[in-house]
């Protein structure tokens, strides 16, 4: 007998299924494990993005420049006026004409672009690198410096620069300076590193003759810095040297000495270490470790 064609085909049908074999879907791959590239660890990182990035440093920088400018009327009526210690001071400040003197980098320029690249590049300060730097005059105003160096200007009071810059970079110091805004009376109110003081024999980067050489042109308003050393000389470098000239002058600050923030670099840094640049990093690294408070 012949099977109905529709027979035949179901028939088929589930021969067909049942030769079929079922077949399990392939597991994924594993994952690779992939290393994230090493980045080097760097001391001034978080500093710099302070400096770059928190609203907190703006605040604090304009709050000094602002204050500082509502000061200027007091201390110009007060013919006894001085803000350079009685040590320091070559000839009487009465009848001189006044001024301001300011340290330049992170007092009135902003250099942290240059300490962004030595971060950046795992690098540390050096003079070539930092000359190339204030040659493309890229530095910008520290927050709050244009304002107060207007208000001064409009009252008579020229701005003195005692910086720590060397002498062969006073043209891009001064061309950065009058790009930004701030007043540059003549070449002789930058101070650099090296400028010959006649009576005062130069020790290190310290700036007391360069004082003096203001003190004997100028009655000195007020001086800013970033430093301890950019207001009066630092004899003994050292955490309890620092904190004694302080307190011996600190009723001046924010009267006539106006600090402004900078965590980046300072002579506070080396006077944990003793001030020797030619221990290794690791031991340097050690002494500020061991210089930690945590009590």
């Amino acid at each position: 007998m012949r099977a109905h064609p529709l027979v035949l085909l179901l028939s088929a049908a589930l021969l067909s299924a049942g030769c079929t074999r079922a077949v399990a879907p392939e597991a994924p791959p594993a994952p690779v494990a992939v290393e994230a590239p090493a980045v080097p660890a760097h001391d001034n990182l978080n500093a710099v993005l302070w400096m770059q990035t928190a609203v907190e440093y703006r605040a604090i920088a304009e709050q000094t420049y602002r204050a500082a400018a509502e000061r200027l009327d007091r201390a110009l009526k007060d013919p006894a006026w001085d803000a350079l210690v009685a040590d320091e001071r070559d000839v009487p400040a009465r009848g001189l004409p006044p001024a301001v003197v300011l340290d330049i980098d992170e007092t009135v320029l902003d250099n942290s672009p240059y300490q962004a690249r030595l971060v950046a590049q795992d690098a540390h300060y050096d003079e070539a690198s930092w000359d190339a730097w204030v040659r493309e005059q890229k530095a910008r105003p520290v927050p709050g410096v244009v304002e107060f160096a207007k208000a001064a200007q409009a009252r008579g009071v020229t701005l003195v620069y005692i910086s720590n810059r060397a002498e062969h970079l006073k043209e891009p110091t001064l061309a950065n300076l009058r790009a930004v805004g701030l007043p540059v009376k003549d070449d002789s109110v930058f101070l650099g590193l090296g400028t010959f003081v006649e009576g005062c024999e130069q020790e290190g980067s310290e700036k007391l003759c360069r004082r003096r050489l203001a003190g004997r042109r100028y009655r000195v308003l007020m001086q800013f810095g970033d430093q301890l050393g950019d207001f009066v000389q630092i004899d003994a470098n050292t955490p309890d040297g620092r904190a004694a000239l302080y307190e011996k002058h600190r009723a001046w600050i924010g009267e006539r000495w106006w600090v402004l923030p900078n965590p980046s670099y300072g002579s506070w840094e080396p006077a944990l270490f003793d001030n020797d640049w030619r221990q290794p990093a690791p031991a340097r690294r050690a002494a500020k470790r061991a210089a930690l408070r945590a009590d």
